[in-house]
């Protein structure tokens, strides 16, 4: 299996990226790895998506920062064509090219739709990614699953959700956003701080407010769906408790959260069997679900982590279960000769 993955950039990958993982899992396997950032795609004279890659080829080893090391200081980029590569995972993460390279993602994902009219198998689907990657598109799934929530710019319209909920606390971030960057939790008594919070979340766009849960104080559980269901090998799920370390409220790993297994309750488990039928109709191959009880908070749809701590905690290999699903893909694309688009090839 040839295996493309677009990311942001090589140079500012890390060794826990779940990306890197995959990425070293797929060689060792011996299938055929590239890896493609951001700025490097070429739609060349005669329509095909090509692009200046950095090459993995067959290698095994056995840590995830001596793979990094590896391809970022002894790997040449080379020109490869889409069209010879049966897979190309989208993991980059918009977030990160806010302010300095806005053209980035939405070129990503542009490229990325031509590369499926190829024959390419393109995961997340990139045709409804397009609308995925804003959290705006949580709002699309049902709302016994979502906390209250407002969508905004306007002070005034944050103080008064903010005053009709219970114990009058709100949580508050922007609406293009990941990592836990800008989460701020606002109540009655913020006073003036809250004028510099809203102005600060608002600054660079909409503002998303939800619901305080009081469970959030425990942390949030990080759910991994494959194919719009969760993820799990034998008897264990892809399912990762993050909670704070700190005084700092957020639980995200990105933070500086802790994290732990944890075997997935009813109420999770009813989350993504409600959530599932909306990420299957839009081809939502690989999700991160984040929940508190039961509600969803987020919807990760560009670069759901934590897989490389769910498989240290863990010992169970979930990114060979991927692997091998790709691999499933691949032979079913082969087997109906062409006449599976991608949106059915993504979920199926």
């Amino acid at each position: 299996m040839k295996l493309a993955f677009v990311i942001n950039d090589l140079a500012t990958e890390q060794s826990n990226y779940t990306t890197i993982r995959l990425s070293r899992i797929a060689s060792a396997r011996g299938h055929t790895v590239a890896l493609i950032g951001l700025g490097d795609f070429i739609y060349d004279p005669e329509g095909e998506i090509c692009a200046m890659a950095t090459l993995v080829g067959k290698t095994k080893f056995e840590k995830d920062e001596a793979f990094l090391e590896e391809i970022q200081t002894n790997r040449e980029r080379e020109r490869i064509c889409l069209a010879d590569y049966d897979i190309l995972m989208l993991r980059s993460d918009p977030a990160q090219e806010m302010g300095t390279r806005d053209w980035a993602p939405a070129a990503g994902l542009l490229f990325s739709q031509i590369a499926a009219k190829s024959g390419t198998i393109v995961l997340n689907d990139p045709k409804h990614l397009t609308d995925a990657v804003n959290k705006t598109y949580f709002q699309h799934f049902p709302e016994s699953v979502r906390p209250k929530t407002l969508i905004t710019r306007e002070p005034e319209e944050v103080k008064r959700f903010v005053d009709a909920q219970k114990g009058g606390k709100a949580v508050i971030k922007p609406l293009q956003g990941s990592g836990g960057q800008g989460v701020f939790i606002i109540d009655k008594k913020s006073g003036r701080n809250m004028n510099q919070i809203i102005e600060a979340v608002t600054r660079d766009g909409y503002a998303i407010v939800q619901e305080y849960l009081a469970k959030a104080k425990d942390g949030d559980i990080r759910m991994i769906t494959l194919n719009g269901r969760p993820l799990k090998v034998g008897d264990t799920y892809a399912c990762l408790h993050r909670f704070s370390q700190t005084e700092d409220h957020r639980s995200n790993i990105s933070a500086g959260g802790g994290v732990e297994m944890i075997e997935p309750d009813e109420d999770m488990l009813k989350v993504a069997e409600l959530a599932g039928p909306k990420l299957i109709e839009d081809g939502m191959y690989l999700c991160g679900l984040d929940i508190v009880g039961d509600k969803m908070m987020e919807i990760n749809v560009d670069t759901p982590g934590g897989i490389n701590f769910l498989e240290d905690l863990s010992g169970v290999d979930f990114c060979g279960a991927i692997l091998d699903d790709l691999e499933r893909k691949v032979r079913l694309k082969e087997q109906y000769g062409g006449s599976l688009n991608n949106l059915q090839l993504a979920v199926l």
